[in-house]
């Protein structure tokens, strides 16, 4: 292989890994963002349960009290009946306490919904509470590593740009120009192995004398179909 070929090629890891870095520091964030939301999103749902669950109770007590006082309300008129004189005290009297009755019946209703709703959320929020407690110390360990991961990221970056300095100041201007106008033109790699006698990028056959000067390596070959830089590995490019 070319001497200024191996050059290149530690050259287009080094931009690989240059590249990988900073598409990083866009998805990390990202990944951030969810894990964060994700912890929110259960403390919210166990906030409004627990939420719920104290206003159920406040009015369970709340019908416990009205009931209790209907009941001695209804206490009351009922010995009142021991003292009524007319039919129409009695007519109304009966009225009274069947609206009391109605009431109570209605009341007690209520609170039997809320002490199964009551019930219900307890259980719920038990449930509520081990979800986010596993959420909050996954995510959390998740975020340290991500955090981590973007704190070091700068220090990556200068290390490869001081290598990339070093590879590219021992290599020939013509040369460096060819790699970096084809990397530029294709977006990704430039430097390709034979694979079978073709073109490794775009896997048109190479022509007999361009795989032997390919071999050579006397020179640096490019694909006369798509301009990338060529070399040959026996294993891969027979």
């Amino acid at each position: 292989m070319h001497p200024n070929l191996e050059k290149l090629l530690k050259l287009q890891i080094i931009d690989y890994d240059l590249g990988e870095l900073e598409r990083s520091k866009d998805y990390h964030p990202d990944m951030m963002e969810n894990l964060q939301r994700e912890i929110n999103e259960a403390e919210q749902k166990l906030t409004d349960a627990n939420t719920q669950l104290e206003e159920g109770k406040v009015r369970q007590k709340n019908l416990e009290l009205e009931i209790e006082s209907k009941e001695t309300e209804l206490q009351k008129y009922q010995q009142q009946m021991m003292s009524i004189k007319t039919n129409k005290e009695y007519d109304a009297l009966v009225a009274e306490i069947d609206n009391i009755k109605t009431g109570i019946s209605t009341r007690e209703t209520e609170l039997l919904e809320t002490i199964e709703l009551v019930s219900t959320l307890e259980e719920s929020i038990q449930q509520l509470a081990e979800k986010e407690k596993q959420v909050r110390e996954n995510n959390t360990k998740q975020l340290q590593i991500l955090q981590e991961k973007i704190d070091s990221i700068g220090s990556k970056v200068s290390d490869k740009v001081g290598s990339r300095k070093t590879i590219i100041s021992s290599i020939p201007r013509p040369t460096l120009s060819t790699y970096e106008r084809v990397r530029k033109g294709k977006g990704g790699r430039v430097v390709v192995v034979v694979k079978k006698r073709a073109c490794g990028a775009c896997f048109k056959a190479l022509t007999p004398k361009k795989i032997q000067e390919v071999k050579a390596g006397e020179e640096i070959c490019t694909c006369d179909a798509c301009g990338s830089l060529l070399y040959w590995d026996d294993e891969e490019s027979n």
